[in-house]
């Protein structure tokens, strides 16, 4: 494919970018004198750069593109709706046609008696709502200092103060001050990382046990909420042992804690279900929904909640909420966005089709001598890099240059595979097909090929002691 040739030239859009652009989670020097990646365009699975590489992306974006990218239909419908009304707030005792439609379609999707909607712009705008909502519905049932919220170290929840602190990432927390106060962290539920010994079960039920243990610490009375990704998905997509979320569903019962599900990227599809919830068994109080829920298109979040909270919030004025929560163009494109998914059965396709050829070529990349296992659910998976298969045991060097070694020659061979430290992940569209996925594996195992031939010329293959 010839380099588009409608944009200035590559050298000099990165210079621009160098000296105006601030981008997230950066060190923004070393990318100017490197020079960012310029995307131009993109269509079903693949991007497409200022060189005119066709780049295929594992990642989905960032865990949010499921229906692919270049859906005309998705543009035709904002474009209807910047015509019709491009803008109002549900602010002042005001609402609009797709706000509406939008929040009894999430109502009807949901499991169980997840029926109300408070929208925001992002995920981490949707774990603010939360935060002050747990806190507000035991304040306004009597209980003002049932307040605490129980979360997971190297969580991700948003990077916003609120979400930043409910996430459990140290070198987020580094930053600004954080966790806010009331916020507490146990350990997570990653048996390949710190399972040692144990088996899966025994290690599930083992860090689901100190969810309770920490409410004993605190005083059930003073604890609001637990937090949770159903499968962590920045942390290197962390999938519990079965033992886990069971356990950790008794807990909050027994103690009346209310149960958050994080579900941004768990969410519509991702794990071959709906919901993660469903995919794990659980029932939570509140879901966070963002990414998948437009695939995207438009930056839209929200938190879906059951009778019982949306009762006692209700009842009260919640001093809370965001200029565009709601807004029409964002909500008429993911309706859109669901509409297209039930139609094309994009669920049954991830669940019967993508899913099983995924497992299976990940299974066989699993065999690599640098691949420590696979962890899989749905459309989302991590392979762990290892010096040592048997033992899991982790590199000599600082965590995370395998990774980003690999992650270089998958940029270099046209694929986008990112790394957690020294765990890859992917998260593809959830349109991708097994021949695409063939695709995939060819690419990944050249990157893991040359990954390994490095790690062995700088003598890296070794295993911490």
């Amino acid at each position: 494919m010839p380099p588009i040739t409608n944009h200035l030239p590559t050298a000099d859009l990165q210079a621009l970018d160098a000296a105006h652009h601030m981008h997230p989670f950066t060190t923004n020097d070393d990318l100017g004198k490197k020079g960012a990646r310029i995307i131009t365009r993109a269509k079903g699975i693949y991007l497409t750069d200022s060189e005119g590489n066709e780049i295929l992306d594992a990642m989905a974006g960032l865990w949010c593109v499921n229906l692919g990218y270049g859906r005309e239909e998705m543009g035709k419908v904002a474009a209807r709706q910047m015509n019709e009304l491009p803008y109002y707030n549900t602010f002042f005792q005001t609402t609009h046609v797709p706000a509406i439609a939008l929040a009894k379609e999430l109502a009807d999707l949901a499991p169980g008696d997840l029926n109300h909607v408070f929208f925001a712009g992002s995920g981490s705008e949707a774990n603010d709502t939360n935060l002050r909502m747990v806190r507000t519905y035991w304040a306004q049932k009597g209980k003002p200092e049932k307040s605490h919220i129980i979360s997971r170290k190297n969580a991700y929840h948003g990077s916003s103060v609120g979400s930043a602190s409910l996430g459990g990432m140290t070198p987020m927390h580094e930053q600004g001050g954080l966790p806010i106060p009331g916020i507490h962290h146990i350990g997570q539920p990653d048996w390949y990382a710190e399972g040692g010994d144990q088996s899966p079960e025994e290690f599930g039920l083992a860090r689901a046990r100190e969810l309770e243990e920490k409410i004993l610490e605190l005083g059930a009375d003073k604890v609001a909420a637990f937090i949770g990704e159903p499968v962590q998905g920045a942390g290197g997509v962390v999938i519990p042992p079965s033992t886990y979320w069971p356990e950790i569903q008794r807990i909050c019962e027994k103690h009346d804690i209310l149960l958050i599900a994080d579900e941004v990227i768990c969410g519509f599809g991702r794990t071959g279900n709906w919901f993660g919830s469903q995919t794990m068994g659980i029932t939570p109080h509140i879901m966070t929904i963002a990414k998948g829920l437009s695939s995207g298109y438009a930056p839209i979040g929200g938190s879906i909640v059951c009778d019982e909270v949306a009762e006692v919030i209700n009842a009260c004025e919640f001093n809370h909420g965001y200029t565009y929560s709601g807004h029409p163009v964002c909500a008429a494109v993911a309706l859109e966005n669901l509409r297209i998914m039930q139609e094309e059965n994009i669920i049954d396709h991830v669940r019967d089709v993508a899913a099983p050829a995924l497992k299976e070529a990940l299974e066989k990349l699993g065999e690599h001598p640098l691949v420590g296992g696979v962890n899989v659910s749905g459309l989302m998976a991590s392979l762990p890099l290892t010096p040592h298969k048997e033992s899991r045991a982790k590199f000599a060097t600082d965590g995370g240059v395998a990774g980003y070694t690999c992650r270089e020659h998958c940029f270099a061979n046209n694929l986008v595979m990112r790394h957690v430290g020294d765990r890859m992940i992917i998260s593809p569209p959830l349109i991708i097909t097994p021949e695409e996925i063939k695709i995939f594996a060819e690419r990944a195992t050249k990157a893991l090929d040359a990954t390994y031939a490095d790690l062995k010329d700088k003598d890296l293959l070794k295993a911490a002691s």
